[in-house]
């Protein structure tokens, strides 16, 4: 789809908050990107996203300014929700304050299309030994526009369910090898206060367009839910609509964690980890954290089946963290040097001579399936992983014909506002401050006007 003004129509579109903060970082550092100091080094600015996996990047700098010298990485890293409105105000704006930025597939195609985002197709040919052709098909497919690559996977993800196998064992109850939704809710009641303080499913309720609505999106359309029909009527108000988000809501309020509406990826992973739930359906990049002795205590206590499905044959969403240069980066060359050392083969081999095997970032490169290192330690869930990964296709989400692509997202740049204020509504409802159906009609509302915006230039 085309805007005659993208960038214009893009920013036009960011939440307030987010042009606020990122109006302030910018006067402040624009143009901040990477400098030489005295002694002629380089200095390169990379913002990231504080998950696990990027903290052990942070705390392995010193090999690659080791490997090249002249170098010197500078990371801002921020929670999810922060990063990603100080990343897009920042690249929208052009200013260069960033080298390198870590994005997803649902930025990178929609920012090459606006030309915020440098070609990566000739560095990759030009780097002896980087392999692109070794990513997952469908990654690559997802981080490309117009045949070339405009970001590179640090991690590929999926949904799948883990599950305490103990704790199933104690309840007398079995998990199916590809349950349904209906069966997972039935699990979830059977589990729920098993031991003291264990509630029966950990589940996403805080509000973000990345939080919550990534595994409700995933419910919704294989529920046969869809945000939009061919010509961008908005249907949020639909059976279909209603009966996922009650699904979640009910599923999160009856049986999930005390306090669910606060909870994003990081505080399920935490609790899961701890002991204190008996399911996750979520990124399969938890594994790095679960299966961890140093932050997890349930390490070999968890099985893991594909995502739960109900009308349609797979549940999990796609879903990658990539790095990408912003056009507006003076120093690319230097920035390449990064990202193609964290996101290269070696890298993954450095992780996990360093810190473990399960601790390597997941779903990226197929060569890590047969690491036999990786094999031993991912034998509970490799398999799940790489085929859910494999089999998606985001081109085509939901039961019915949609005019969008994305199963955990919608990719339009005005899903960023929308699910923002979609997820807020979702999230009150978790909370018990408004009805489901109350939730939905305002969000149809909000759904409506991106859906008329679209009707009007005949997109």
């Amino acid at each position: 789809m085309k805007h005659s003004d993208p960038r214009t129509a893009a920013r036009g579109l960011l939440p307030a908050a987010a042009l606020t903060a990122g109006a302030l970082l910018l006067t402040g550092c624009a143009g901040a990107g990477a400098v030489a100091d005295r002694n002629g080094e380089s200095s390169i600015v990379i913002a990231i996203v504080a998950n696990p996996q990027m903290q052990d990047a942070i705390s392995l700098q010193s090999r690659f300014e080791a490997e090249n010298p002249g170098v010197k990485a500078n990371f801002v890293s921020l929670p999810e929700n922060e990063a990603r409105a100080k990343i897009t105000t920042s690249v929208a704006a052009g200013g260069g304050e960033f080298d390198a930025v870590m994005i997803s597939n649902y930025e990178t195609a929609q920012w090459a299309e606006f030309g915020w985002l440098e070609n990566l197709g000739p560095y990759m040919e030009r780097t002896e030994g980087y392999d692109a052709d070794d990513f997952i098909p469908s990654i690559r497919e997802d981080l490309s526009y117009e045949g070339d690559m405009y970001s590179v996977p640090f991690y590929g993800e999926t949904s799948f369910v883990a599950y305490r196998e103990d704790l199933f064992e104690q309840a007398g109850v079995e998990m199916p090898d590809d349950p349904t939704w209906p069966e997972i809710a039935d699990l979830a009641a059977a589990l729920d206060g098993v031991e003291p303080g264990v509630a029966g499913i950990c589940m996403r309720g805080l509000a973000g367009w990345g939080e919550v609505l990534a595994p409700f999106n995933s419910l919704l359309h294989t529920f046969g839910g869809r945000w939009y029909d061919e010509d961008w009527n908005a249907r949020l108000d639909s059976a279909k609509f209603r009966e996922a988000a009650e699904f979640y809501v009910d599923l999160a309020r009856e049986h999930g964690q005390p306090g669910a509406a606060n909870s994003g990826f990081g505080d399920c992973l935490n609790r899961y980890s701890q002991g204190r739930a008996a399911m996750f359906i979520d990124s399969t990049s938890m594994v790095s954290t679960v299966e961890d002795a140093d932050a997890s205590t349930v390490v070999g206590r968890s099985g893991y089946v594909p995502a739960p499905v109900l009308d349609t044959d797979q549940g999990g969403w796609l879903y990658t963290w990539s790095l990408a240069i912003p056009a507006s980066s003076e120093h690319k060359d230097e920035a390449w040097a990064f990202l193609s050392w964290m996101t290269d083969k070696d890298y993954i081999r450095l992780v996990g001579e360093e810190y473990g095997w399960q601790r390597v970032p997941p779903g990226n490169r197929l060569s890590t399936f047969d690491i036999p290192e990786y094999q031993e330690v991912a034998g509970a869930y490799a398999d799940p992983m790489l085929r859910g990964i494999e089999g998606l296709d985001p081109a085509d989400p939901t039961v019915d014909p949609v005019p969008y692509s994305g199963i955990g997202f919608l990719a339009i740049p005005e899903f960023q506002d929308l699910g923002t204020r979609v997820s807020q509504q979702l999230s009150a409802a978790i909370a018990g401050r408004i009805s489901v159906e109350e939730a939905l009609e305002q969000s149809q509302r909000y759904a409506q006007v991106v859906g008329d915006g679209y009707k009007e230039e005949g997109r």
